[in-house]
């Protein structure tokens, strides 16, 4: 396979990018009070020290969500919503290491979802050791038994690891069962990190932009105004 030459494909990449942009831009917004409270769930993922506070991955771009999100965990468990949250929790000879740092490891505080969270409650925890929460056999008998759920408002961490894997997996498996769900990421409730060649804000966008190629739908927001 060649590839195109650097410039045409800066070039291309630039006015894509801006499309892009723009489309996320003008994403829509709903309300709280759309959802049916026994048909939606709140899944928070990854929202642990390991990513938020301390550790090799630790980003400030995740920690800057958690308040926002706990209003909408509170919200989620007075409107009557399913809520469950998955933590990364890995063994040290976890083969995920040949990819990423050394992260998260069973026991310790990282692998631990952070303190707001906690204080607020109200969700079933699934540990996972991988970065695809939806082979987990625990999530797979959870999605079992609660087949009257047909919305998924998925929040947390890393937008273009964990959080786009679920999500498209998610709505992928709904494909496969010809059942029709809706699958939402809202954008303010979402985040990923810094490092070195991984830019946060092109993989932010670039992770939005796939999920919504593949039918999940990327929203603004969620509002909470006019809770009942």
């Amino acid at each position: 396979m060649k590839f195109a030459a650097k410039e045409k494909i800066l070039a291309d990449s630039q006015r894509t990018l801006e499309e892009i942009y723009d489309m996320l831009h003008s994403a829509k917004s709903i309300s709280l009070q759309e959802l049916q409270s026994e048909k939606t769930a709140l899944i928070m993922v990854d929202l642990i020290n390991g990513f938020t506070r301390e550790g090799a991955l630790q980003s400030a771009r995740v920690e800057s969500i958690l308040k926002e999100v706990v209003k909408l965990q509170q919200a989620s468990i007075d409107k009557g919503f399913e809520i469950l949250a998955f933590a990364d929790s890995h063994n040290a000879v976890s083969p995920e290491f040949e990819s990423y740092p050394p992260h998260c490891l069973m026991g310790t505080s990282e692998a631990e979802v952070v303190t707001e969270l906690q204080q607020t409650g109200g969700y079933q925890l699934i540990r996972k050791n991988s970065t695809n929460g939806f082979l987990e056999e625990e999530f797979q008998k959870w999605l079992s038994e609660k087949q009257i759920i047909d919305t998924f408002v998925i929040v947390g961490d890393c937008t273009d690891i964990c959080i786009q894997q679920f999500a498209v997996t998610l709505k992928c498996w709904f494909n496969k069962e010809n059942q029709k769900v809706r699958v939402l990421v809202p954008i303010d409730l979402v985040e990923t990190y810094d490092l070195g060649s991984h830019n946060g804000d092109l993989v932010q966008l670039m992770a939005l932009y796939n999920m919504t190629i593949n039918g999940v739908e990327v929203i603004r927001n969620i509002s909470l105004d006019n809770q009942e």
